[in-house]
């Protein structure tokens, strides 16, 4: 019998975690990612791992996002010491991104300590440093796609495209277990048809067990071609209004994906001649990164490559890698566009870009990524009068463009012609995961009407005991073990500090409110919200 254990992108689309365990005694962990998405969520990152990191051999990795791969340098930290499996591309993607990701663990810690100090409290720790980070990447092994090999005893393992981002990959698990072999496929994130820059995914079709993600399980993208001159208006209309247009972007493939996109439209003579700023380090370091894997194009990029021409860069294009250069950018009259990390709006350059732009009615706002719940990208696209930047309501007049179709995830009719290579072959049981859970039920919905296959959307910390020709045993949920009453009196004491610290402010006639009282008080009710209600 196997095991699987749901420990994250259930019920949700960050936090990907999976483990899988034999009765033999054989054990491997799908993703390691990061929660992300409000301070309930994210309190996810500290809980418990529901297994002992340092009895963990090896981590599968299909893709470099940080909602996949962004907890495992506190895996190291608390412990593991097994090996890294995954592509090429994404080894490397890793060692720009995951360096990135504990600079902004430390950098944040750095400030909620500093805040505390004012305040005679506890220092604050990140939930890992630059240290861990560098030990991390000691523990990856490149491995090429479509090769099987051996994990250990009774398992074997297989990358295959999955069309998604550079070097992203399905896997393909065959575990023998008391004389009986099983095939478990986990999709990762499964790409477009037709997408941009990456070759479509594999078809697989043989299969006991299917895990598949569904963050755009509800809803069809518009049509590629729509999307670009979408983007083209937006640009078109800041440009006539003197304005800027700010496009928030992941820092790996969705901001290349745009370079492309303005490559395509530089080289047809359809783009004004404005400055365009790349206005994030780690999206420029994972540029060059897609410039030394052309092996892993498809035959449009390659032929943009075989034109003389880099597919990513255009004259205008600027980058701006210190932070001097990027406040220069809200300093400047004029038209321009700027692509600024992160994608959902919740940190980074963007936050900055926004607040200065937001409010500006002749500006474009264009957002070109799922918005998770709970970010600010997801209220701007939801059509709020305004929102908190740091801590400052601003205005939002400013346009909002929502281009759905340069998407890089699959979407519901995309998912459905993938699966049905699987439905024509071996009718696997199908487990859907990584989405929020409209989404997530809508695809399990047409699965099931589609194909007549068995399907399930799993819970948070679900344990799915498989053994082909048997009913599925389904454990429940384990608990998160927490001190209710501790964490109740320690935020009560917080707040109540809070409120004394802002009576002082008031008796000293200090009468404003900073943006850090405004984030503190936020930050404990929203924890406080989230006791309560859980």
């Amino acid at each position: 019998m196997v095991s699987v254990t749901c420990l994250g992108a259930t019920e949700s689309v960050t936090g990907s975690n999976f483990l899988v365990e034999t009765s033999a005694g054989g054990n491997l962990i799908i993703d390691c990612g990061l929660f992300q998405g409000g301070t309930e969520m994210e309190q996810r990152n500290w809980d418990p791992w529901g297994y002992n990191p340092s009895e963990i051999n090896h981590i599968i990795l299909t893709h470099a996002h940080i909602d996949h791969s962004g907890r495992i340098p506190k895996l190291v930290k608390d412990g593991f010491r097994g090996r890294i499996i995954t592509s090429p591309p994404t080894a490397e993607l890793c060692q720009v991104m995951l360096l990135d990701a504990a600079h902004v663990q430390e950098m944040e810690s750095e400030w909620r300590t500093r805040r505390n100090r004012r305040r005679a409290k506890r220092t604050v720790e990140p939930l890992y440093t630059m240290e861990d980070a560098e030990k991390s990447l000691r523990y990856f092994v490149p491995t090429d796609l479509d090769q099987v090999i051996e994990i250990e005893s009774g398992i074997k393992a297989r990358l295959r495209n999955s069309g998604h981002i550079l070097g992203s990959s399905i896997v393909e698990l065959w575990v023998e277990d008391q004389g009986m072999t099983t095939k478990i496929v986990f999709s990762g994130d499964v790409g477009r048809q037709d997408a941009l820059i990456v070759k479509d995914p594999v078809e697989i079709g043989e299969a006991d067990y299917l895990f598949v993600e569904s963050t755009y399980g509800n809803r069809l993208h518009r049509p590629f071609e729509e999307s670009k001159a979408e983007l083209l208006e937006a640009i078109n209309y800041a440009v006539f209004h003197r304005e800027k247009v700010i496009i928030p972007a992941f820092a790996v493939e969705r901001t290349q994906e745009i370079l492309y996109i303005l490559g395509e439209f530089s080289r047809a003579g359809q783009l004004p001649g404005i400055p365009i700023y790349l206005d994030s380090p780690l999206a420029i370091k994972a540029t060059e990164v897609f410039r030394k894997n052309k092996q892993y194009y498809d035959e449009d990029a390659r032929s943009i490559v075989g034109r003389g021409y880099d597919p990513f860069d255009m004259p205008n294009l600027k980058l701006t890698l210190t932070t001097s250069e990027s406040m220069k950018i809200n300093q400047l009259q004029g038209p321009a566009i700027v692509i600024s990390a992160n994608g959902m709006c919740t940190a980074g350059r963007i936050k900055h870009h926004l607040k200065h732009n937001l409010w500006r009615p002749g500006a474009s706002i264009v957002i070109t990524g799922f918005q998770g719940q709970g970010t600010t990208g997801r209220q701007i696209v939801d059509g709020a009068k305004s929102v908190t930047i740091f801590g400052e309501k601003i205005a939002v007049r400013a346009k909002v463009f929502t281009i759905g179709g340069i998407s890089a995830h699959a979407d519901q009719a995309d998912l459905l012609q993938w699966i049905g290579h699987f439905a024509a072959k071996s009718k696997p049981r199908v487990f859907v995961i990584h989405g929020e859970p409209m989404s997530s039920e809508a695809l399990a919905r047409a699965v099931r009407e589609r194909y007549n296959l068995e399907v399930r959307v799993p819970r948070w910390r679900e344990v799915l005991r498989l053994e082909p020709g048997k009913e599925i045993v389904v454990a429940p949920p384990e608990p998160v073990t927490v001190d209710l009453r501790a964490n109740m009196l320690a935020l009560t004491t917080e707040l109540e500090a809070e409120i004394a610290h802002l009576r002082e402010q008031l008796t000293a006639r200090e009468i404003d409110v900073s943006d850090e009282d405004v984030r503190t008080l936020k930050d404990i009710h929203d924890k406080l919200q989230a006791l309560v209600s859980g």
